[in-house]
């Protein structure tokens, strides 16, 4: 009896094919897509799900994951802002509704053995554990998005894209005459679509509230902002201040609403602590090399990876830029690059 796989549907092309892939091996596929919000884009998410699916001619279930999502994600995200802190929305939704509720009931309710989603990573079996290893496809490559899955969890996963490029996935949905074939790729936060930005996404939650641009190195009051949550580290464009060099954000103090600036100098950082680290699987060390990111679209750098009474210290090999609070460090083998664990700054 041939195993069943839930596959987790968008209605965009990865997904589709990944499902269609699954049948080719004999898989016995059904789909299913979570309601996130209650808006016409969640509505025509799951239409385009169901068209993927009747093509397909698997059976189609919908997940009503509206609390979840607004609790765990959209209230994280907002909260995080409001904190000084950036967020990373797609790990806590990875975490809460595709391996949390949507697994929840794949597995429990519908009785699947594993679910399958669309994304850009590969997972292997040791003699042990089950380990996360990037993708053929680098640039699409997503495993700093998935460091929070835990042994249980990759071990009822199935990524059938991990040996493909995106070139290719483009090609098999061609082949197949998949709905989203000519589909584009979706870069910005889901529950944000334009012409709304994250910008006046957070305006319209916090409203403006005047504050000071302050220098980092010097105290001196620069000029006047609207809101703290309206920046990040490392932003350069938009400070609107006139200076013999270019100014950069280099920290945010939320109780006093103060941005302050620097230059590029002051950016850079040799260590940084990480508490409350996850690991993907268990293992013994005091110290080790390995690669480090600190922000998904950057290339990993090399660390001292120090054990600490409550985490970990990492000691970069270069100082690195704009360590941001609220991001993922995360944390990949420096031989052959598959996960090890990460936390939050």
């Amino acid at each position: 009896m041939p195993k069943k796989v839930a596959v987790a549907l968008s209605g965009g092309l990865d997904s589709a094919v990944t499902a269609k892939l699954l049948l080719e091996k004999g898989y016995d596929v059904i789909g299913i897509t979570a309601r996130m919000t209650c808006s016409h884009d969640s509505d025509t998410v799951i239409e385009n799900a169901k068209k993927v699916a009747d093509t397909l001619g698997i059976e189609h279930y919908t997940l009503d994951a509206k609390d979840e999502f607004n609790k765990k994600v959209i209230e994280y995200f907002e909260n995080s802002y409001k904190n000084g802190e950036t967020p990373n929305p797609c790990i806590m939704c990875n975490k809460f509704i595709k391996w949390g509720v949507l697994f929840d009931y794949a597995t429990e309710k519908l009785n699947a053995d594993f679910i399958a989603t669309g994304h850009y990573a590969q997972i292997i079996k040791d003699d042990k554990f089950y380990k996360l290893y990037p993708a053929s496809d680098v640039k699409k490559d997503q495993l700093y998005f998935l460091f929070l899955l835990n042994q249980e969890k990759l071990s009822k996963t199935l990524f059938p894209l991990s040996g493909l490029k995106k070139s290719e996935v483009r090609e098999l949905a061609n082949k197949y005459n998949l709905p989203p074939k000519s589909a584009k790729e979706s870069q910005d936060i889901c529950f944000i679509k334009a012409p709304m930005t994250t910008k006046k996404y957070l305006n319209n939650i916090f409203k403006t509230q005047p504050g000071n641009f302050v220098e980092k190195n010097t105290g001196r009051i620069l000029g006047r902002h609207d809101g703290f949550w309206q920046y990040t580290i490392g932003q350069r464009k938009g400070i609107g201040i006139a200076a013999p060099k270019a100014l950069y954000v280099t920290g945010l103090n939320p109780e006093t609403n103060t941005v302050f600036v620097g230059y590029k100098n002051d950016l850079y950082a040799k260590e940084l602590n990480l508490d409350n680290i996850f690991w993907s699987y268990p293992f013994e060390f005091e110290s080790f090399q390995a690669l480090i990111k600190i922000r998904y679209n950057m290339n990993a750098v090399e660390a001292n990876i120090i054990k600490t009474d409550t985490g970990v210290k990492i000691i970069f090999k270069e100082p690195v830029s704009a360590v941001t609070k609220g991001q993922a460090c995360v944390i990949y083998d420096i031989k052959d690059g598959h996960l090890l664990g990460g936390g939050f700054i």
